[in-house]
Order: C-alpha cells, then sequence, then structure tokens
C-alpha cells in the first residue's frame, strides 16, 4: 500500500510539473496608425448609415438614415478593448424619390413604428480582429423595441493624431453587416416562401464613418 501512493504521489508530482501554467489572456495584434488612443465622436459630415432590402425580387431598394451619433473609446495597441455606443434618429429616414405619403407609411405602425420607438442603439460587446486592418464587431442592437445581437464587418482606413487645419486625431473605417427584421418585429410584407412578391427579411447594413478624437500634441 504504501509503495501504491507513493507511485501515484510521484506521477501526480511529475504531471503537474509538465503541465503548462495557465497564461493571461494575450492582447490582440495593435493596429499600425499614429492616430492616439482616447475618447472619439462621429464626425457627422463624413458619416453614412445606408441600408439596402430585396424589393419583389427586381432590385435592392436603398435608404439612409441621416441622423445618427456614435462614440468610440479607440485603442490602436488593443483593438480587443475597443468600444463602441451608436445611436439613429428613426424619424431622420430618406428615401429616395418617395411617392406621396410613403415615408410616412415607413414610419408607420406596419414598418418602423417611430412614434413608439423613435430611437435605434448599437452598443459593442466584443471586437475579434481578423486581419491586420479588420475585425467582426459584435454588439447589442435595440430596433423597434427588440434588442437581439448583430455583427459588423469592419475594416479600419487608417487615421493620423492631426494636422495643421485638422488638429485632432480622426480616424475612419467602413462597415457592412446584416439582419433579419422579422426578427425585430418588422415582418409586414415578408414574401412568403418561394415567393419574392414583397420586401425582402434580410436588411443589408453599409457604413461609412470618420471620427475625431484627441487634440494633437502641439496644436497650431
Amino acid at each position: 500500500m504504501v509503495r501504491l501512493l507513493r507511485s501515484v504521489l510521484v506521477g501526480t508530482l511529475t504531471l503537474a510539473a509538465c503541465t503548462p501554467a495557465p497564461q493571461p489572456p494575450a492582447q490582440s495584434a495593435p493596429v499600425a496608425s499614429d492616430a492616439p488612443a482616447g475618447a472619439y465622436r462621429l464626425d457627422r459630415s463624413h458619416a453614412d448609415l445606408t441600408f439596402r432590402v430585396n424589393h419583389i425580387g427586381f432590385s435592392m431598394y436603398t435608404g439612409r438614415f441621416t441622423d445618427f451619433d456614435a462614440t468610440l473609446q479607440f485603442d490602436p495597441a488593443n483593438p480587443s478593448a475597443m468600444r463602441l455606443e451608436a445611436s439613429v434618429d428613426v424619424a431622420s429616414l430618406t428615401l429616395p424619390a418617395p411617392p406621396e405619403g410613403f415615408v410616412a407609411e415607413m414610419l408607420g405602425p406596419h414598418w418602423f413604428d417611430a412614434a413608439q420607438f423613435p430611437t435605434m442603439t448599437f452598443r459593442s460587446t466584443a471586437v475579434e480582429p481578423t486581419g491586420a486592418n479588420t475585425a467582426r464587431v459584435t454588439g447589442d442592437l435595440t430596433l423597434h423595441g427588440v434588442t437581439k445581437p448583430v455583427t459588423l464587418d469592419v475594416t479600419f482606413n487608417g487615421g493620423y493624431a492631426g494636422h495643421p487645419m485638422d488638429p485632432n486625431g480622426r480616424i475612419g473605417f467602413s462597415a457592412r453587416g446584416s439582419l433579419r427584421r422579422s426578427e425585430f418585429g418588422i415582418a409586414y410584407g415578408v414574401p412568403p416562401e418561394g415567393s419574392t412578391m414583397g420586401v425582402g427579411d434580410a436588411v443589408e447594413i453599409v457604413i461609412e464613418t470618420e471620427f475625431t478624437g484627441p487634440p494633437m500634441a502641439a496644436a497650431p
């Protein structure tokens, strides 16, 4: 019995010695940019929020929201630590050459129901780098009173610490994503299965943004 216990003890100590110690989570690879870390706010004059949805199988109908804002905690040394919050005024919906009363219909109870749900919000919950300047950004989207996770494929287009005519940090991003509107309680007009006669369930999201941040260290 003593010999057996001794063998078990030796085996346990040997296993413990060979097992690597747990390592802390590694930071994501840094982003190559002169733009400093810190709080950034959307430059609304250089931003666009577009959506596209299939119209009876004949075209991708395109609309925009023109009144939206966002803040970003930018950290080029550790992209996974970045955090984004955004809000959209639903009533700022803009459509191409809409027939009379069509915008009001889209903002009414069958569709966005802007009177009851005037604001959309997005709060990031995870940033997963996928390349030197790309990442998947997942967050909670609240639309039409429903909150669900949505993932955006984001490309970092670059940035700088400032310029004599723009003495603040500036960064730019392009993002693409999709959602099913029926999952957010907007199922009106979705075609029956096997048909395209209606407005598609899948909605494409296309975003272009620039953000401004901390002032230059030696601003003129």
